[in-house]
């Protein structure tokens, strides 16, 4: 496993378009669960997902060159991931759902009394049922929920990823929390609702790496 602690994002992805392959192996890493909760946010299966996310990394690299960074990395690929998520829905048939927007009333999301989270890491059956809880929420007001809450972008990179505006963007946070509060707000924190844990992040790594290595 590389690490590269004294390197700067910009340095490393510089140093990967000079030719140096083997330190996209630390973006890989770096974005894995960030990607997989944008595929999870999209109600794609596991599989799907990890495919989805293999297809992501590599369209990434090969235009890494065309990146700029007028936007963040991190915005750049998340645009990349969304839209090969929009595509494969595209390709089955899928229709976006029609929603209204309401006022914005937005309040934080999450608030603990403790700090008592060893059951959420120990209940995988927990864990389902927040992950179905937000599949229960239309698509347009999960996805920002995600972004905002959970991987933690600001409400103008949300608007600009989604192209909408930004006073909907905090209209659509406030309904999506309204949709999940009574029933997680008082066990559970943002950062918990999905997981990509080390097991998944090094075969993912090795999944990406064995393709570029190749290209």
């Amino acid at each position: 496993m590389l690490s590269y602690p004294e390197l700067a994002e910009a340095e490393i992805i510089e140093r990967i378009v000079e030719g140096d392959k083997s330190l996209y192996e630390i973006i890989v890493r770096r974005f894995n669960p960030f990607l997989y909760k944008i595929g999870r946010s999209y109600n794609y299966s596991h599989e799907d997902t990890q495919d989805l996310m293999q297809d992501t990394f590599i369209d990434a690299y090969k235009n890494l060159a065309h990146f700029k960074g007028g936007s963040t990395f991190k915005t750049w690929i998340t645009r990349i991931m969304m839209n090969n998520c929009f595509h494969k829905k595209e390709k089955a048939n899928f229709k976006n759902e029609v929603i209204q927007d309401i006022p914005d009333n937005s309040k934080p999301m999450f608030q603990h009394s403790n700090n008592d989270t060893y059951k959420i890491v120990e209940s995988h059956e927990m864990r389902h049922i927040i992950e179905d809880a937000l599949e229960k929420i239309p698509e347009d007001y999960r996805l920002v929920f995600l972004l905002r809450e959970i991987n933690e972008l600001s409400v103008s990179e949300t608007a600009n990823l989604l192209n909408i505006s930004e006073a909907n963007v905090k209209v659509r946070l406030n309904r999506s929390k309204a949709m999940l509060r009574s029933t997680i707000e008082k066990s559970y924190t943002a950062s918990e609702l999905f997981e990509f844990n080390a097991k998944y992040c090094d075969a993912m790594t090795d999944r990406v790496m064995n393709i570029i290595n190749k290209l």
